[in-house]
């Protein structure tokens, strides 16, 4: 808009044609100018002796372009405006707007007053009227005016909508009268609205966009947010005069950030894990107390089991189960049935309908005199009890398929469920589903995993006389799924036995799988009696076949990796020593009575499949009274990460060896695992008993045929001291087959050697050769030939075990119970 040069009267708020501020001209009855204002001298450039006693019309016709128009410029009608053009007394054209006023009759009788203003200064004036006419009275906007003692003075008609009743009773509250319990939601506010206009009616700082919250006087019951904006009245000079508050009711705005904030937390939260009970948990959570003031979530029994959700029946809504729920109060009065319970739905219920037709049921305001509640007088009584109003229910379906439903209540807030809260419900109960239906399926898996695995685990430790042992395995959590650690105690000859910890990288079935491969390889080789590092040498040459099958299968996917780790000892009784070999696995643990924890120096080989690094085995002495621990990695990092931290604990747990095997298993588990380890956890504790002297005979035999003689008859004076002769025939037969065919075959020094454990007999006959024999049938006609025949159909089992020096051919027989 064009700014007039008259600055003082534009730079007015008042009225432009009001006589202390517009231009005026006095004119008799004849037209003559008698009165001549500064202010017509500012707007026209004339000044008071030029034009003062001079026909205005004159003066007028001056300006204008002919007679006609000279005369209409001095034509009156009282109080009409209306607008002419005038020329300054500089030659420029000047818009004027004219109110003419008859004076009263004077001395030179009657006179007019002429008001002239800018036009164009009277048009702005007038569209600013307009404006705050219209914001007074039809403005969407509320504009309350608190004075200097920030008490109500005025407030236009959006403002009162929210003040009933007349609006003079509110003169002179203050903010915090009107909405009481009220508060600002922005930190970077003070918390009060009267503080916010304290500061800006002290500052002149204009605050908006302040979000406030509260109930009106008009709606007591419901809480509103508004945005609020602040800024300082003032008069001309300055001087304040009070406070404007702006008010836009943004409740609807609002509540629907708060739906788009709680979808994302939900998005962020529900489904955080794979696990299906803390999935429902969490959608529990994120429910109450945002949206209703209680929750119940039941799912079907097939799904809380891992198996495919059957077909709701037509008559009953199936078998549900109650998984979680959640109130504002931590009794949840309004609960029917514990967690874990089958729940029962009344034919026509909403969860009944919901279950059948897959679609939401909103009851906004509960009728307590529904069909369905009078058929369940349980929960009819919770719900009158509770003064519960307004009641959802809506489906948990993934891929085509309702798993279960989840029920929304509300009593302690008093408003009702509308149709944006069963949006809301519906796309966080969609995105739950989905997450449990994952769960559930990934349950299956694990579950087949698992009972793969074990069933490829023994299911006991066999009891043995060298050793006794004990052990503690512990899955992965459902995370990370099954992996491939596994232990074992074999029975090898003459008494000793197998000790042996294993791991395969990965989890899941196919390492589950690789597992039970490892485990039966391990089984056949220890049926041989190689030496540890011979058989870990066997075992990495399986590991690079099953990596090369595997890459064939999956050339270009992770799953053709196969690896392992393994820790293999054999402890031997007799000489109370043990010999250990190691494929990238952690060394054994020796806990002394009397001495700390000693990690065995066992050769670190590689671990299984690396097929270019040798293998080494170390053998060391075992005192009595001592405890061996052998273990997975997943023990050691089970905790905290730290492989280091693990061995101290381990150290720790395993003090005292003379406690019972349980205790001391159940102090390594308590000492280092959580309730979910990341990884399999395998460890075995086995306490070495050495065999008595007495329990054990050793004779050194002449290589000649003489000492099959003499080995029947020292074999035979033996069992009758240890009382077996009811094994002397049996015995006497083998040790003579074995000490022969060492004659024969072999060559000297011979030595045999009877062991008696607590079940067996074990004969073996040691020499210097290198010769395996092998069992045939012999033909008719030969002499020889069927000696291992008898010693195999006499003996429970029997073999050939090789050492530095050459062999021994070992027989074992069972012993009697009394």
């Amino acid at each position: 808009m064009k700014t007039p040069s008259n600055g003082p009267v534009a730079a007015g708020l008042g009225d432009p044609l009001r006589v202390t501020r517009a231009a005026t001209v006095i004119l008799d009855h004849n037209g003559v100018v008698t009165g001549w204002s500064p202010e017509a001298d500012r707007l026209l450039g004339y000044r008071a002796q030029e034009i003062l006693g001079r026909p205005f019309d004159a003066v007028s016709a001056q300006a204008a372009a002919d007679e006609g128009e000279a005369r209409h410029s001095t034509d009156c009608t009282p109080h009409r405006v209306r607008e002419v053009t005038l020329r300054h007394r500089s030659g420029r054209p000047v818009r004027v707007a004219v109110e003419c006023r008859s004076l009263p009759d004077a001395v030179a009788g009657p006179a007019t007053l002429l008001l002239l203003t800018d036009a164009e200064l009277l048009a702005a004036w007038q569209l600013q009227q307009a404006m705050l006419h219209g914001v007074a009275t039809q403005s969407p906007v509320g504009l309350t005016i608190y004075d200097t003692d920030l008490r109500v003075a005025w407030a236009n008609q959006a403002a009162r909508q929210e003040l009933p009743g007349p609006f003079a009773r509110y003169l002179g509250c203050s903010e915090d009268e009107l909405y009481p319990g009220s508060q600002v939601l922005s930190a970077q506010h003070p918390p009060s609205a009267t503080e916010i206009m304290r500061e800006v009616l002290d500052t002149g700082r204009t605050v908006v966009d302040v979000h406030y919250r509260g109930c009106p006087p008009s709606d007591p019951t419901r809480e509103h947010v508004w945005s609020l904006s602040y800024y300082r009245l003032q008069d001309e000079e300055g001087r304040p005069l009070g406070v404007c508050e702006e008010s836009v009711d943004v409740t609807d705005l609002h509540q629907a950030q708060r739906r788009l904030v709680l979808l994302n937390e939900a998005s962020a939260v529900i489904g955080s894990t794979l696990d299906l009970e803390l999935t429902v948990r969490e959608l529990a959570e994120i429910l109450v107390p945002r949206v209703a003031d209680f929750t119940a979530v039941d799912l079907m029994g097939d799904v809380l089991a891992g198996r495919e959700p059957g077909v709701v029946g037509a008559r009953r809504p199936g078998d549900l189960r109650r998984v979680v729920h959640r109130s504002v109060r931590e009794d949840s009065p309004e609960a029917v049935v514990v967690p874990g319970h089958k729940v029962d739905y009344p034919q026509g219920s909403p969860q009944w309908l919901c279950l059948s037709t897959g679609a939401p049921v909103l009851n906004a305001v509960l009728d307590p005199a529904s069909p369905w509640l009078r058929d369940d007088p349980q929960r009819s009584a919770r719900m009158h009890k509770l003064s519960i109003h307004s009641h959802m229910v809506v489906p948990l379906r993934a891929r085509g398929v309702t798993m279960g439903v989840a029920t929304l209540m509300r009593w302690r807030d008093p408003l009702a469920f509308a149709g944006e809260d069963l949006l809301l419900v519906e796309e966080l109960a969609a995105r739950a589903a989905v997450c449990i239906d994952n769960a559930r399926r990934f349950h299956r898996e694990h579950r087949s995993a698992l009972t793969l695995q074990r069933s490829l685990l023994p299911p006991k430790l066999p009891t043995h006389a060298a050793v006794e042992a004990a052990y503690r395995y512990l899955p992965a959590d459902a995370e990370a799924g099954v992996g491939g650690d596994w232990f074992d105690v074999l029975p090898l000859a003459c008494g000793r036995v197998g000790l042996v910890v294993g791991d395969v990288i990965g989890h899941g079935i196919r390492a589950a799988a690789t597992m039970g491969r490892l485990r039966t390889a391990v089984h056949t080789l220890a049926d041989l009696d190689p030496a540890p590092e011979e058989l870990l040498y066997h075992l990495d040459d399986l590991v690079n076949r099953l990596a090369e099958e595997a890459e064939e299968a999956n050339p270009s996917g992770a799953e053709g990796v196969v690896g392992a780790t393994c820790l293999y000892g054999v402890y031997d009784p007799v000489t109370r020593c043990a010999t250990f070999a190691r494929a990238g696995h952690p060394p054994p643990a020796l806990a002394h009575l009397r001495k700390p924890v000693e990690f065995l120096g066992i050769p670190a080989g590689p671990p299984l499949g690396m097929g270019w690094l040798p293998f080494e085995s170390a053998e060391v002495e075992i005192p009595q009274d001592s405890v061996l621990a052998l273990y997975t990695d997943g023990l050691l990092t089970a905790s905290d990460g730290d492989a280091d931290t693990g061995l101290e604990r381990l150290s720790f747990a395993l003090a005292h060896p003379d406690r019972p095997l349980e205790d001391i298993c159940g102090t390594v588990e308590r000492a280092l695992l959580p309730d979910r380890p990341r990884d399999d956890v395998a460890f075995l504790v086995a306490r070495p008993r050495p065999l008595p002297a007495e329990n054990i005979a050793v004779w050194d035999l002449a290589f000649q045929p003489e000492s099959v003689r003499k080995a029947r008859m020292l074999t035979g004076e033996r069992l009758d001291q240890w009382k077996l002769d009811e094994l002397a025939f049996s015995a006497e037969l083998i040790v003579s087959e074995l000490v022969t065919n060492a004659i024969r075959h072999a060559r000297g020094p011979i030595e045999l050697r009877l062991i008696r454990t607590e079940n067996r007999l074990a004969c073996a006959v040691s020499d210097h050769s290198s010769t395996s024999p092998h069992l045939r049938r012999a033909k008719a006609g030969e002499e020889g030939g069927r000696g291992l025949f008898l010693v195999a159909h006499f003996a429970l089992r029997w073999g050939t075990r090789y050492t530095p020096d050459g062999k021994i051919i070992w027989a074992e027989l069972p012993i009697p119970h009394p």
